[in-house]
């Protein structure tokens, strides 16, 4: 059973001559421990997909399913709830919180849900993306590539079903690009992660399992490596 799933998916905006049909019918299966490229030009619907895909906007129609749960049958607060547990995000712009140091930063969303952190577990996360020596530093004080490692560390630290990445090489220069997306695939594997990425990037794409294009908001395919 697919541990992500779409059916049906569509965003719709306007109505009329002037409707934007942003995803239109959309059908995605990713299996567990899965890395998956979505890739497409700009304004394809990319984000648009991985926005409803982590449940931060509602679509117009059609199911989006993670880890057995049918997340827009949820109200907004259960779905908050859902996603912190079950979702990682690593985002373009990194969305560190300035003020917290490295460590703080990463396991905000562990704290946010009244739990503890494995420490076990986040010092095997921190030891895999080279970060031992940087956990009391702030945000302004690191690299975008040091940086981008900790959104990384976030993602995984709370254990989610699936990690969403959104562009994270955007901002970065191309071999800090390959560094961060090589260690994304290590820790994919390294911890159990289904990660499914979006980029516009071919060369960037090519390191996923597998690779979805999607134009116009239809998937065109995937190929398999």
């Amino acid at each position: 059973m697919p541990i992500l799933e779409t059916c049906k998916l569509q965003k719709y905006y306007g109505g009329g001559e002037t409707i934007v049909k942003a995803l239109d019918g959309v059908d995605l299966a990713v299996e567990n421990g899965e890395f998956v490229a979505i890739v497409g030009t700009s304004g394809s619907g990319k984000s648009t997909l991985l926005h409803m895909l982590g449940g931060l906007d509602r679509p117009t129609s059609g199911t989006v399913t993670v880890d057995g749960k049918e997340i827009f049958l949820l109200k907004d607060e259960e779905l908050t709830i859902f996603r912190r547990r079950k979702i990682g995000f690593v985002f373009q712009n990194y969305n560190l919180i300035p003020v917290l140091n490295v460590y703080e930063n990463m396991i905000l969303p562990i704290q946010l849900d009244g739990n503890e952190p494995d420490k076990h577990y986040i010092d095997k996360i921190i030891r895999t993306l080279g970060l031992e020596s940087k956990l009391n530093n702030l945000p302004n004080n690191l690299s975008g590539g040091q940086q981008q490692r900790v959104a990384i560390a976030r993602a995984l630290a709370a254990k989610p079903a699936i990690v969403l990445a959104d562009e994270p090489t955007g901002n970065l220069d191309s071999k800090t690009s390959q560094d961060v997306l090589g260690l994304l695939k290590v820790t994919g594997k390294k911890f159990s992660q289904t990660i499914v990425m979006i980029t516009h990037n071919e060369e960037i794409a090519q390191l996923a399992d597998r690779v979805i294009r999607i134009e116009d908001g239809r998937i065109l395919g995937g190929e398999s490596k």
